[in-house]
């Protein structure tokens, strides 16, 4: 079944709904005209274990109070938006954890199709930490893989914690990098159909990481992004020379070029999208309109606006509204 578009979505009539969502349900075809849409805030609902009528009328009756209209689907069974005109942080507190295996996303409903994405890459758009997996071929995995979990709890400096890691790693043949990236380097899932997607309805998609040159052209080139932003290892004579070229792209440089992309396209922060795992990623994820912690170490999602712990990066298209019949895959 095709799903209808979301300029004109389909609403879901279930006699069990609380009345709070009763009445927006319109008598011609289950669909509420557009001069009847005057909601400020959408909640969407995105269940990576399906998502029933049931789950709607719990999470309706859970925002009563911030007068919801009728939950539309987005995907049926999957995703599914409830608007609403309350607080929505009351909305987030009260939707967050109801359901099992559900992400919410609460935002406002205008402006919801994003213009611009800045991505984090390890552990982000990708499955791995790429200088852990250099580090495993150095036979020093553990060693490493210790600072970059602290580093990305915030419980390091991220530059002095990036040096320190590189300089253990001096003298590993350069080789070693293509053999990496070949056997190590997977795509997180959804990465393809997230930044495509937002590609070909418009928006600009840029990857800034942490990480290296070495893999992150790479794998944006793989993806599909626009532009690539990362840190340079030093390589001389075919072996790395224990560090990093400067300036180092942390957690400011993220920011800096969140800001300096947006204002290159005429755009407000309000219309950006940022998205990471790690404690660097905070900084930008604070300044974009929509700001994810995705699968995030426990600092980032707490301050992050919105949170993906249970789904793939396709949840990220669900939240700007688009059904998979919409994607580019």
């Amino acid at each position: 079944m095709m799903t209808p578009p979301l300029n004109s979505a389909s609403f879901i009539a279930n006699a069990d709904l609380p009345l709070a969502v009763g009445p927006a349900i319109s008598a011609s075809g289950g669909r509420v005209a557009a001069s009847e849409e005057c909601f400020l805030f959408i909640a969407t609902l995105i269940a990576a274990e399906g998502l029933g009528d049931e789950g709607l009328a719990r999470a309706s009756a859970a925002i009563a109070a911030l007068e919801p209209a009728a939950p539309r689907w987005i995907e049926p069974g999957v995703a599914a938006d409830i608007p609403f005109s309350g607080d929505p942080k009351v909305a987030r507190a009260a939707l967050e954890g109801l359901l099992p295996k559900t992400d919410v996303i609460v935002q406002p409903e205008a402006g919801r199709v994003k213009q611009l994405i800045v991505a984090d890459m390890d552990s982000t758009m990708i499955t791995i930490e790429c200088i852990d997996e250099l580090a495993d071929y150095a036979g020093i995995k553990p060693q490493i893989a210790e600072i970059t979990e602290r580093a990305m709890r915030g419980e390091l400096d991220f530059e002095g914690a990036l040096d320190a890691r590189v300089a253990l790693l001096k003298g590993l043949d350069a080789r070693v990098i293509d053999r990496c990236y070949a056997e190590r380097v997977v795509i997180m899932p959804g990465a393809r159909e997230l930044i495509r997607t937002m590609r070909a309805n418009g928006a600009r998609c840029v990857l800034v990481s942490g990480g290296f040159t070495v893999f992150a052209d790479r794998v944006a080139e793989e993806i599909g992004f626009d532009r690539a932003l990362s840190n340079t290892l030093d390589i001389a004579d075919g072996a790395l020379l224990g560090t990093v070229s400067r300036p180092i792209v942390g957690a400011a440089t993220k920011r800096d070029a969140l800001v300096a992309e947006a204002a290159a396209l005429g755009l407000g922060h309000d219309q950006v999208l940022a998205v990471g795992d790690g404690a660097n990623d905070i900084p930008m994820i604070e300044m974009a309109g929509l700001g994810v912690a995705y699968h995030a170490k426990p600092k980032t999602a707490a301050a992050a606006g919105a949170r993906i712990d249970h789904n793939d990066l396709t949840a990220l298209l669900y939240a700007q509204g688009l059904a998979r019949i919409d994607w580019v895959i």
